[in-house]
């Protein structure tokens, strides 16, 4: 059997649900795209999306889960690719404040959103 599966969505958890979809809206231009919330008010869903890819980020808040999360060695992460001038966006975030990794060598930096959840900055693909 030949299973053809598509990219839906990667969900990270918040402590802060209205810091991160600020956040990810200024660092990165993402949107609120729906949301989903517990008749009990034990958690919400919010689906952030780049409005071009079809892709979601889901952010999930626990309102039980008030701490930190343990991210180990924070070892995955999110990549994503910007268009326009690169180095002005690197700017842009360091000026932020939220970069947190640089490898110019190998033209790609890092920032960190307020959960500590580490993103991969690149370029567009050059052709």
């Amino acid at each position: 059997m030949e299973i053809k599966a598509r990219f839906d969505h990667f969900n990270i958890n918040v402590t802060n649900l209205e810091r991160s979809i600020a956040f990810y809206q200024k660092a990165l231009g993402l949107k609120e795209d729906r949301r989903k919330e517990a008749s009990d008010g034990s958690f919400i869903l919010v689906y952030l999306t780049d409005s071009t890819t079809g892709f979601f980020l889901e952010l999930t808040w626990l309102r039980d889960h008030p701490d930190s999360y343990e991210l180990g060695e924070n070892e995955s992460h999110l990549c994503f690719r910007v268009a326009g001038d690169y180095d002005a966006t690197r700017q842009y975030h360091k000026e932020m404040g939220c970069v947190c990794y640089e490898n110019t060598s190998m033209g790609l930096y890092f920032i960190n959103d307020p959960d500590n959840y580490w993103i991969e900055v690149l370029g567009e693909k050059k052709a």
